[in-house]
């Protein structure tokens, strides 16, 4: 995968899954699924992990060990839900999962993007024009307007670029780690992506537990699913305490990186005995209150953006007019 994941390519995965859940689902064997998406892959840059994920599984490893084979093709997220799936005897329903986070990956991406190509426009134009004003100005000049063109926006550059860079799910965990600890911070966006990260969580520990995993397998499993660099560090650390003879129910309520509602849920439906049916619930809350979130984030931040540009925009021509009119003023023009 490249170094900046774009819509194109977010699209092309999903259709990957989707197509290997179909011909799964419809009783076609793992192998003879994967040859025939590696004829025909929605993108060729797929032909060569295929092969070596056919290659591995012709040598007689498991599916999971094949994909780990492919090096870093497979973000993190991927291979623990596949993991997971293969595990749990689910693997259809882990697919087509994988499937639909893709999609609407790719959708919200598309749809922020298309929403801030205006907006972003009108911020280089702003700044450009601040350039050009500097320029025409008299204590301005081209070497000065061209030193304050990229002041402004090689920094930004940089900053927009070691995010993107951060962000992706092939990244090493340090780097996400502290992304996501920085848009926790964030508001609607540290929330969102924690719903879907808890969503995919109670996903993956529903199919896990459905199949007999152990109960600490199965969490540590489902939060490596979950793409969330703080929930895989928390319930990594779970083990010694579960051997003590503590319950994941108890360690929730200890826990400040899970919600409230879900620690609740959760006890409810280990004492119970209905988990699986509240688990199901959980991914279905979550899955809702994430996209719900992300949706508002792409809404509303091209027109902050927007507003924020006409205020510089505005702020640039008011500033040359009062200097213009000041060295008029100080000339003794008026």
């Amino acid at each position: 995968m490249s170094l900046i994941v774009t819509p194109r390519q977010l699209s092309q995965r999903a259709e990957l899954y989707h197509q290997l859940a179909q011909l799964v689902t419809a009783g076609i064997g793992l192998i003879e699924a994967l040859e025939i998406q590696r004829r025909r892959p929605p993108s060729q840059s797929f032909r060569e992990p295929l092969d070596r994920i056919l290659e591995k599984l012709a040598a007689g490893t498991s599916f999971t060990e094949a994909v780990v084979a492919t090096g870093r093709w497979l973000p993190e997220f991927d291979a623990a839900l596949l993991e997971a799936g293969e595990t749990s005897g689910r693997l259809p329903s882990c697919l087509q999962l994988l499937a639909e986070h893709y999609t609407e990956r790719a959708l919200l991406l598309r749809q922020t993007l298309g929403s801030l190509a205006y907006p972003v426009f009108l911020f280089h134009f702003a700044v450009l024009l601040g350039a050009f004003l500097k320029f025409l100005s008299p204590t301005g000049g081209l070497a000065i307007a061209l030193f304050q063109l990229l002041a402004i926006l090689l920094p930004l550059y940089a900053i927009v670029g070691l995010l993107l860079y951060a962000i992706q799910n092939r990244r090493r965990e340090g780097w996400r780690g502290w992304v996501e600890a920085i848009l926790h911070h964030v508001p609607l966006c540290g929330s969102a992506r924690r719903s879907l990260a808890l969503a995919r969580l109670a996903s993956a520990l529903e199919a896990l537990l459905a199949a007999g995993v152990s109960i600490v397998r199965a969490w540590e499993l489902a939060a490596a699913a979950s793409g969330s660099v703080a929930l895989k560090r928390v319930v990594s650390a779970w083990r010694p305490r579960i051997d003590d003879g503590l319950t994941p129910a108890d360690l929730l309520d200890q826990s400040q990186e899970f919600p409230e509602l879900f620690a609740s849920m959760y006890r409810t439906g280990e004492f119970s005995g209905t988990l699986d049916e509240t688990l199901k619930r959980l991914r279905v809350y979550y899955q809702e209150d994430g996209s719900q979130k992300l949706k508002a984030i792409a809404t509303w931040s091209p027109k902050l953006i927007y507003f924020g540009v006409m205020l510089m925009v505005a702020w640039r021509v008011v500033s040359f007019w009062l200097g213009y009119f000041r060295q008029i003023g100080d000339a003794g023009g008026f």
